[in-house]
């Protein structure tokens, strides 16, 4: 039985779609993968179903009629992997920009470790991000500062997108609540699972940004963001978390 999924929202990818399929079906570990498209018009809901009918046990679809977000599309996935009977639960992006060899670092942290979450890190052990300008390292690094000071985590990579829960984890936290989509949909994950006393740990990983297609960085995410940590942090303190 397969125990491990990854869960890949994408729109517009179709430039990274096939490869970074095929290369997570190439690590020794057997993962699934379950495909989130919010109805990408470059077709990438197509070339996804065409790859089905090559890895029909392995490879998960779920269309949706428009783009909601990021945060709604993990939600999104993190339900239909609930219902089914997967034990480690992952995050990933379609670009590449996180390795997919990493994937098996984070489940043994998580399978054979004490941990109930594993975050692949950019900054664990110093500033591992490769092809970003100065100011987009600068806005995440210190933007994972700002996080901590409010919250009170300890976590080095706050913002991070690349990331393995226990099924208990997913289980335990009230995913109808989660209504963040960008980088505070990754923050409140965390904050989330640092309320509810999970271990957490952080897996260094090199980050590499994407050479193909367009980043989906935005201000409105941004702003989200800065004032959502702050919500957070209230949420908690008057304990509606």
């Amino acid at each position: 039985m397969n125990d491990g999924i990854v869960i890949i929202p994408t729109y517009n990818e179709i430039e990274n779609i096939e490869s970074i399929i095929r290369t997570v079906f190439s690590l020794q570990k057997p993962f699934h993968i379950l495909i989130v498209d919010d109805n990408s018009p470059d077709q990438t809901a197509k070339k996804v179903k065409a790859l089905q009918e090559e890895f029909p046990d392995r490879l998960f679809m779920e269309s949706r009629e428009k783009k909601s977000g990021l945060g709604t599309a993990y939600v999104h996935g993190f339900k239909w992997a609930l219902e089914r009977h997967y034990d480690y639960i992952f995050e990933m992006d379609a670009d590449f920009s996180h390795n997919p060899n990493d994937l098996e670092k984070l489940y043994d942290a998580c399978r054979f470790g004490i941990y109930d979450m594993s975050i692949g890190s950019r900054y664990v052990t110093g500033v591992n991000v490769v092809n970003w300008p100065l100011s987009r390292v600068l806005l995440s690094y210190f933007a994972s500062v700002y996080v901590r000071m409010i919250t009170g985590m300890e976590i080095q990579d706050t913002t991070a997108g690349f990331v393995c829960y226990k099924r208990k984890v997913l289980q335990d936290i009230n995913l109808d609540k989660i209504k963040f989509i960008g980088y505070a949909f990754q923050i409140e994950m965390k904050y989330r699972t640092y309320a509810k006393k999970f271990k957490i740990v952080e897996v260094p990983i090199i980050f590499t940004d994407r050479t193909k297609g367009q980043s989906k960085m935005s201000n409105s995410i941004i702003k989200e963001a800065i004032f959502g940590v702050i919500v957070l942090r209230i949420k908690k303190m008057v304990g509606s978390l």
